[in-house]
């Protein structure tokens, strides 16, 4: 358990196990929008419990986890010292693994606070916190205790992480309400029942992407990418504007899901100009790293971990451009509760942070465990499978959205839209079972790369992480 960075190779591995449940849930949820009656109305795995699973699963144990995973191995590896305590570390990827178990046995069971984003009931709620305290403890006292005295830029991101994740979650889930168990909105005491709660749960809603999944996926690009082309970074300075702007201009925007409600209107011009804002941390941050990239483009075709990390910025740039377009009010007047929102989410949390995950994992696994990878050609085919399945699933999604927005702005009621939606269904599902096949093909690779892969001596896995051939 003291291993070193035996906490990165356990959330590692836990979140390649992971994301194979969650994706099963995610397949079972499109398969039942195409074909309603595909399970015969089995309670637990209806539609409305079994998408809370497939989005909690990817959220938190499968990105999350790897976020953990790369932290631990981040942190460490600036700061020329050994993380504060491995015990430490994994005990809290027991914990994590623990939360996993419970919300797949309470989400299905209909056990939920009923928020987006926010479905884990209070018992579990806690235990998430702990988990990202002993996080947070962990990352802090190592760096605390670092040999190197310059902050690089991936400390930046990693420490705010774990700083404000914990109470960005707290305030999203209500923790100091244990009546959420109940399974009503806020529980007994109401304060925050209706369009408040609303207001609540998407300040919460967008910031646990934009403080914590954008953060730990920026830290991840900014140290993997310049270690793998051995180019230094462009700019420390742009990114620190692209850190201290992301802060700002993100707490800011959550409101623009709301636009189409009956809330305040201060509320909803300071989420348009928030979102607006964010192409200051978005264009600081893909300009730094494309930038950095020069005379180096050539190494994507070389190295399986850049192949992941630069495509996932990419589909960075496409999920920032679309967010400030949709909190424009005519646009979102058209997009507003349709499939094009669920594409744009797909897009972030999928095009984006999975990509970066699969691709920090794809560089550590060699160096942690000393092994080569078992199959890079069976990387590659993980790559475009993935690939492939994510564009059939936003072009979908989204295609099929503006259809819905078109026929609802004409008066067509939702029923009658439907079965226009047929067809982007039967592809959503589809491109699903691709995406879920790539992973199989990801937990395979790491199982036998751990089983049999080539063992390298220390000096040579930085080198079979960077072009894994």
């Amino acid at each position: 358990m003291d291993k070193e960075f035996s906490t990165s190779r356990n959330f590692i591995l836990t979140g390649v196990i992971w994301v194979i449940i969650g994706g099963i849930a995610g397949l079972i949820a499109a398969i039942e929008m195409a074909a309603p009656d595909f399970l015969g109305g089995i309670a637990v795995l209806e539609f409305g419990r079994i998408r809370a699973v497939h989005v909690n699963v990817m959220f938190f144990l499968w990105v999350s986890s790897i976020w953990f995973g790369a932290f631990s191995y981040i942190v460490p590896k600036l700061c020329g010292v050994p993380l504060h305590s491995e015990r430490l570390g994994n005990i809290s990827m027991i914990l994590w693994n623990v939360v996993g178990i419970l919300a797949a046995l309470t989400l299905p069971a209909g056990l939920t606070q009923g928020r987006e984003y926010a479905e884990m009931i209070w018992p579990i709620d806690i235990l998430v916190v702990i988990v990202l305290l002993m996080n947070l403890y962990n990352i802090v006292r190592t760096v605390l205790a670092r040999k190197e005295k310059k902050l690089y830029v991936s400390i930046w991101y990693t420490t705010a992480a774990l700083v404000l994740m914990p109470m960005v979650y707290s305030i999203g889930n209500v923790i100091w309400d244990p009546g959420s168990l109940s399974g009503f909105p806020i529980g007994p005491s109401g304060s925050l029942d209706g369009i408040r709660d609303s207001i609540w749960n998407w300040f919460y809603g967008h910031n646990v992407l934009g403080l914590w999944f954008t953060m730990g996926g920026v830290a991840m690009v900014y140290y993997f990418v310049p270690l793998i082309i051995r180019s230094p970074l462009y700019s420390h300075t742009l990114s620190l504007i692209g850190f201290w702007s992301l802060i700002f201009f993100y707490t800011m925007v959550g409101h623009h899901h709301l636009l189409e409600t009956p809330t305040p209107g201060y509320l909803k011009t300071i989420a348009v100009i928030g979102s607006m804002g964010l192409f200051v941390p978005v264009f600081t941050f893909l300009g730094n790293i494309w930038m950095t990239m020069r005379g180096n483009w050539g190494k994507i075709y070389e190295s399986l971990p850049l192949k992941f990390l630069i495509v996932g910025t990419v589909f960075y740039f496409v999920t920032c451009v679309q967010g400030p377009f949709q909190s424009i009010q005519g646009f979102n007047r058209l997009v507003h509760f349709t499939w094009w929102i669920t594409g744009h989410a797909h897009l972030a949390m999928l095009g984006t942070m999975s990509f970066w995950a699969m691709g920090g994992l794809y560089y550590m696994v060699p160096v942690i465990m000393k092994r080569r990878i078992w199959s890079p050609a069976l990387g590659e085919a993980q790559f475009w499978l993935v690939t492939l399945g994510f564009l059939i699933m936003m072009l979908t999604l989204q295609i099929g959205g503006l259809i819905q927005g078109g026929a609802w702005l004409e008066g067509q009621t939702v029923y009658a839209a439907l079965p226009s939606m047929k067809p982007y269904a039967i592809g959503r599902a589809m491109s699903g079972a691709l995406l879920f096949f790539g992973f199989c093909l990801q937990l395979y690779n790491i199982y036998k790369t751990m089983r049999v892969g080539q063992p390298i001596s220390g000096s040579n896995a930085v080198a079979a992480a960077e072009i894994p051939t």
